[in-house]
């Protein structure tokens, strides 16, 4: 089976988390994510995450802490392998440059999008330990 590491940017202001809507040029269209895409070769999932991050929203992040990792398989014989990193902005205005629409969401309101599947675990992940990882993003950030 083939495994496409994906890394994704969980970024943080104000209490609440950055969240991207699929475009219709996307697959998965209509579908919310966590910004992000697919690691290149000799390329760490951090530098991909801080290039994708830069190529589809225009700012800059820097990489804080990983999560546990989440696993999807869309089509038979292969396993997207979803690695999400807490992220800090570092500089930049947002543009949408690949997604419709981008939202930032409160933990309370985090569970009601439509979430494409693979992200699903990630969103539980963070709705359970939200306090824990913001208080380790602002722990980073010092």
């Amino acid at each position: 089976m083939e495994v496409v590491l994906v890394s994704c940017a969980l970024i943080f202001l104000n209490g609440k988390v950055l969240c991207a809507q699929r475009s219709n040029t996307m697959n998965l269209s209509g579908f919310w994510e966590f910004p992000g895409g697919k690691v290149e070769k000799n390329e760490s999932p951090e530098a991909c995450l801080v290039r994708e991050i830069k190529e589809e929203l225009a700012i800059s992040v820097c990489t804080r802490l990983a999560l546990k990792s989440s696993e999807y398989s869309y089509s038979a014989g292969k396993l997207i392998r979803l690695l999400p990193f807490v992220c800090s902005w570092q500089s930049g205005e947002i543009t949408l440059l690949e997604h419709q629409e981008v939202r930032w969401v409160s933990k309370e309101n985090i569970k009601s999008l439509n979430w494409a599947p693979a992200d699903i675990p990630i969103v539980d992940e963070l709705f359970e330990n939200w306090n824990k990882i913001q208080d380790q993003l602002i722990n980073y950030i010092k």
